[in-house]
């Protein structure tokens, strides 16, 4: 240090150092450097102690150096998973957020999607694979690719469900997977739905009235091969708006899960409806989602608007 850095001792007033190599499995992580007001000496105790030291901290670096490296490599996944933009439907207005766990990697198997059917017809899905860690973002990633392969002008929303569980029964998934599939039909002005264990959509009138969509839910992704899917069948009113959401943003500790969906309904009757991005942000403030969070969360808002 004298002979690169000579004026060091003056300008940092130490008058001893103790340079400290991290080292793992036989290579340099870093250095640890101490420093002294006075002049002091190193014994053989304080030197073996030092040693130690540098040994766990080299540890203690190179771990969380490999924890970032995780976390980057589990957050690209997760942006690379979801779609980065939606796309333009004709007739309708979008907004959609997600948003992971706070707690542990920042990642999780929330979902949601639009898909593009022609110029008559659209499909919207959300979902909600168990867990928040690398491999519930990888299942997402398999289940949203299954229903988008799925996803034709022609298929109903019960066998775009039944066709994907059964894909995912074959490979014996050890996480439960909750999807809501809905198509929407612009020249019938209709909307068919069906779910897999998901929670209900939730329906805002033009007139302000709001409820949540009678969808009567089959059994989760990937359980029962054969399992079917009731579906449900409403009329698109021009100025309506669907709210598509995981339980992420309603579940509260000890509340029954009914109670929160008539909570966030009642607030969604009373929002500004003339911004779909105010109001998505006015949802999750009120659900009280914008701090720390046990669970990711998904919410997806339609709007009926026609040319």
């Amino acid at each position: 240090m004298r002979r690169l850095y000579p004026e060091a001792p003056r300008i940092s007033g130490a008058h001893a150092w103790a340079f400290l190599p991290l080292i793992v499995s036989g290579r340099p992580v870093g250095c640890c450097i101490l420093s002294y007001d006075h002049p002091h000496r190193f014994p053989a105790e304080e030197r073996a102690v030092m040693t130690s030291l540098a040994g766990l901290i080299a540890q203690a670096l190179d771990r969380a150096r490999l924890y970032d490296t995780k976390h980057e490599l589990a957050r690209g996944l997760q942006q690379a998973l979801l779609p980065r933009t939606l796309p333009e439907v004709a007739g309708l207005a979008v907004a959609a957020r997600y948003m992971p766990a706070t707690r542990g990697m920042d990642i999780g198997g929330d979902f949601y999607d639009l898909i593009r059917l022609g110029d008559t017809a659209a499909a919207a899905v959300i979902g909600d694979v168990q867990g928040h860690n690398v491999a519930a973002a990888a299942l997402m990633g398999q289940v949203r690719t299954a229903v988008r392969a799925r996803t034709t002008l022609e298929a109903p929303p019960d066998r775009v469900l039944a066709e994907t569980n059964r894909l995912l029964a074959d490979f014996g998934p050890d996480l439960f997977t909750s999807c809501l599939y809905a198509r929407l039909d612009f020249t019938r002005r209709t909307m068919t739905l069906a779910s897999a264990g998901h929670p209900p959509p939730l329906l805002r009138l033009p007139g302000g009235d709001t409820r949540p969509v009678v969808v009567p839910p089959g059994p989760l992704l990937g359980i029962v091969p054969d399992a079917v899917f009731p579906v449900t069948e409403i009329a698109l009113v021009p100025g309506m708006i669907l709210a598509f959401y995981t339980d992420g943003l309603i579940e509260r500790p000890g509340a029954d899960l009914d109670d929160c969906i008539t909570d966030l309904a009642r607030h969604l009757a009373r929002a500004d409806a003339r911004n779909l991005d105010l109001l998505i942000d006015d949802l999750v403030n009120e659900a009280g989602t914008t701090g720390q969070r046990a669970d990711d969360v998904a919410l997806l808002l339609l709007q009926h608007r026609p040319g």
